[in-house]
């Protein structure tokens, strides 16, 4: 089959990877280069990466409501268009072009999660379940026919990052398989209950920062699902100490306050009080310094007994 291939970050490589080896890319769709964070040198997109070093064309348009896009994409006369975390949304005209129509790999068991950060939600949210969902592309964000889910347990182990890793292999697996069955003629396809979506926006640094009036198991999910990206922070003396990984406690203390760190456990970290209970900061990193354990923070001299988060 002809595979027009829209993706960008390392989440979509797996799946270029998986239709390269039994189907023809006849081309990939990325978003534009950007400059590396000392906006020194030009940035590739791990998918342009990909597929530079298999001999794959690619096309990085700014737009693709142009005329000029949907020339291209004539030109390249694809069967089908598959789409992985490309980060653009589709417009009707490419919608309706290929043989087969646009098939997406979206990060969640829909329809929950639609939107931008499904997998940090899964774990904040604290659900025992993840998934991948391939669907026919509709001009409503996220809410096209569903064709194959593949799902995955969430551990309290768990982060972004791990699970992440896990969900972009399982969405390359059930790809392969989705679009094997599309070529075939026999894909399922059944349509959201749009009145059980949820949708998740963009995360803005507001939205990372810690509230620690919530409870433990809270808290605990949060940072999880913050960890490596975007990260969760709280504020130490008006400066921000971001937060990678907190231990469940089970305890209350009677004194102290919320967010005042009330102990030290020799080895893990100092404690935070919370609503309800505590939590042991396990890894953390003040701001222009490196990430630290939390046992290397007792005496990094970084925080103190009686100091407050806020």
């Amino acid at each position: 089959m002809r595979i027009l291939f829209m993706g960008t970050p390392e989440f979509a490589v797996p799946s270029l990877d998986i239709l390269r080896k039994k189907h023809e890319i006849v081309g990939v769709f990325t978003k534009v280069d950007k400059p590396n964070m000392r906006g020194k040198k030009i940035k590739y997109t791990p998918v342009k990466e990909y597929a530079i070093e298999h001999n794959i064309p690619v096309f990085q348009p700014n737009s693709l409501r142009t005329e000029e896009t949907f020339e291209i994409i004539k030109e390249l006369n694809p069967d089908l268009i598959v789409v992985v975390a490309y980060g653009k949304i589709i417009p009707n005209n490419i919608i309706d072009y290929p043989k087969y129509g646009i098939i997406n790999v979206h990060s969640s068991i829909l329809p929950k999660f639609r939107g931008a950060a499904p997998i940090n939600a899964a774990i904040i949210a604290g659900d025992k379940e993840s998934g991948v969902t391939i669907m026919h592309i509709a001009e409503e964000l996220d809410a096209g026919d569903i064709i194959l889910i593949g799902k995955t347990p969430i551990s309290e182990e768990d982060t972004f990052l791990t699970l992440h890793d896990r969900l972009k292999e399982i969405g390359a697996e059930t790809l392969d398989e989705a679009v094997d069955l599309i070529e075939k003629g026999t894909a399922p396809r059944e349509v959201q209950n749009h009145q059980m979506a949820t949708f998740v926006k963009p995360f803005k640094k507001e939205d990372c920062h810690i509230d620690w009036n919530k409870d433990e198991e809270t808290i605990f999910n949060f940072v999880r699902g913050m960890n490596p990206f975007p990260t969760a922070y709280t504020l130490h003396n008006d400066k921000i100490l971001k937060v990678y990984k907190v231990i469940k406690l089970n305890k209350q203390y009677e004194y102290g306050e919320i967010g005042e760190i009330v102990d030290s456990i020799k080895g893990k970290g100092f404690v935070v009080k919370v609503a309800g209970g505590s939590l042991i900061l396990s890894e953390i990193k003040p701001e222009n310094k490196k990430v630290i354990s939390g046992g290397d923070s007792i005496n990094g001299g970084h925080l103190k007994i009686g100091d407050k988060l806020i």
